[in-house]
């Protein structure tokens, strides 16, 4: 089968659905590839490039598999042929009419932003990999309008403070933009309604800022819900006291299929500073702040500064048409089980069908809901019969069993020879010791400590290789097997424990 890359018809658009890296995956799935000419000049990749790894230039609504980012132009599904299948950003929640049209076409249309958030499906969430970009390039713009240090400086001239930087939703997009500003040197602070998310805002430098309410609960979907007019109430309170105090604000909040909820009213933009940047995230969707107006970057009376471009992940196309066309890729690699180039549409599958708009002229949206929860089952588990507990020794058995034990040691020490009196003394001494070292150390900090502690072994190497050497006439045979037992397990000791100790600083490491 031939898959198509077509040229955007969306003005502005800068990504394309392949490039020359996804174009070779392709063909070796069996697919032949051709591409409109020029479409991706905008994400500079030249024609020659895609012709370089295999592709060909000519007419990509000709082919059975049409890849395009945004929904086609209508003179562009006039050209499909039918039968064909076109593969593509489509928001079949949001945009009807489209759905309407493409159902009226003897096509089958796969919408690559209803993939299900589910364990699976990750390699094809084009939302995910699409916010990632949006989130970094985000705090990129705002740092571009912002006009200050992010990082706070101390110089000759005088000490800068750092920027602050408030996240009203840690998805995504947030914690991509969480991230950036925190590796930018800003006091970040972020917001959600999903207290599962407090450890990831932590996790990359910032403080989650929680919205008690009665609603708030572990999301079941991945997503964040629409929420109570309490937890609204509740949560337009600290964006109220928040927006005073900080420079920035970024906005991410989005429901699957709805237009975006206002978080931040003209009052509360009105309250900060001259000079700060909204970056509203959402402003595709309607916008989270009032006063956003989309595609352009607007400054109130008050100097505040309303980002609202709907193009971020756009802003770098090279990379994002890499991921979108890695997602293709994943894609198409679920729906090629032979490898050889023939296209097959499973509805047995959660995620085909999920994403499955329109089938050879069929309408098959909205798709039956998955059962997707990140949230712990609702029916409690049965409480097992709590496991008898032994009652502390007394005062009059410890002193018993330390005394039974004492009289062991003596007669053991007073029959034992000479030249083993000695070892046994050490031997003793190092399990008092070590009880009372090892016992006192953190139970985060056993696998470091073990693992230096176990090259320690290298003394048994040095006791067993001299001891390896004896004659016949002592017993050396006996003792030269024991001695090589000795030299091995202590070695693997030894290099393991160094081996271990490697793998844990390599984590602490960046490349």
């Amino acid at each position: 089968m031939i898959i198509g890359i077509l040229k955007e018809a969306r003005p502005g658009e800068t990504r394309v659905a392949a490039t020359p890296a996804t174009v070779t995956q392709l063909v070796g799935l069996g697919y032949e590839v051709v591409i409109d000419a020029g479409a991706g000049a905008a994400s500079s990749f030249t024609d020659e490039a895609f012709v370089a790894v295999g592709a060909t230039v000519g007419t990509a609504t000709d082919a059975e598999v049409v890849f395009g980012v945004n929904a086609p132009s209508s003179a562009q599904l006039d050209a499909l042929r039918p039968g064909a299948t076109l593969v593509s950003l489509l928001s079949p929640g949001l945009d009807p009419e489209l759905v309407a049209d493409l159902a009226r076409r003897p096509i089958t249309a796969l919408a690559m932003d209803a993939v299900p958030r589910i364990s699976r499906a990750q390699s094809l969430d084009v939302l995910s990999s699409m916010a990632n970009i949006a989130g970094y390039r985000a705090v990129v713009e705002a740092a571009h309008v912002f006009g200050r240090f992010f990082t706070g400086q101390v110089t000759a001239a005088g000490k800068v403070p750092p920027a602050k930087v408030l996240v009203c939703g840690a998805g995504v997009a947030g914690l991509a933009a969480i991230g950036s500003a925190g590796s930018m040197g800003a006091i970040v602070r972020a917001t959600d309604p999903r207290p599962e998310v407090a450890d990831q805002v932590r996790s990359l430098g910032g403080e989650y800022l929680s919205v008690e309410a009665a609603d708030v609960e572990v999301s079941a979907t991945g997503y964040a819900k629409e929420m109570s007019q309490d937890y609204n109430a509740r949560a337009a309170a600290l964006y109220a006291e928040q927006a005073p105090d900080v420079d920035i604000i970024i906005t991410t909040a989005l429901i699957p299929g709805r237009p975006a909820p206002t978080l931040i009213t003209a009052e509360m933009v009105a309250s900060m500073k001259a000079g700060s940047v909204i970056v509203d995230m959402a402003a595709a969707n309607g916008g989270n702040v009032e006063g956003t107006v989309k595609d352009e970057a607007v400054v109130t009376e008050n100097g505040v500064t309303i980002i609202g471009y709907t193009d971020l992940a756009g802003r770098l196309p090279a990379q994002a048409s890499q991921l979108y066309g890695t997602n293709l890729v994943n894609l198409m690699k679920l729906m090629t089980p032979g490898k050889d180039g023939e296209l097959v549409l499973d509805f047995d599958d959660v995620v085909q069908r999920t994403i499955a708009v329109v089938r050879d002229g069929e309408l098959t949206w909205p798709p039956p809901p998955v059962e997707v929860s990140a949230a712990p089952p609702a029916a409690a588990a049965p409480v097992a019969p709590a496991a008898p507990v032994k009652a502390p020794l007394s005062t009059g058995r410890r002193v018993g069993t330390a005394g039974v034990a004492g009289a062991l040691l003596f007669l053991l020490a007073a029959f034992s020879p000479a030249a083993l009196l000695g070892h046994l003394t050490v031997f003793v001494l190092a399990i008092v010791i070590g009880y009372y070292v090892i016992g006192h150390v953190h139970h985060a900090l056993h696998t470091p400590l073990m693992s230096v502690t176990n090259a320690i072994s290298g003394i048994i190497v040095v006791g067993a290789l001299l001891q390896i050497g004896h004659t016949e006439s002592d017993g050396g045979t006996t003792i030269t097997v024991l001695a090589f037992v000795a030299i091995l397990l202590a070695s693997i000791n030894v290099f393991g424990g160094f081996a271990v100790t490697r793998r844990m600083l390599a984590m602490f490491s960046r490349s």
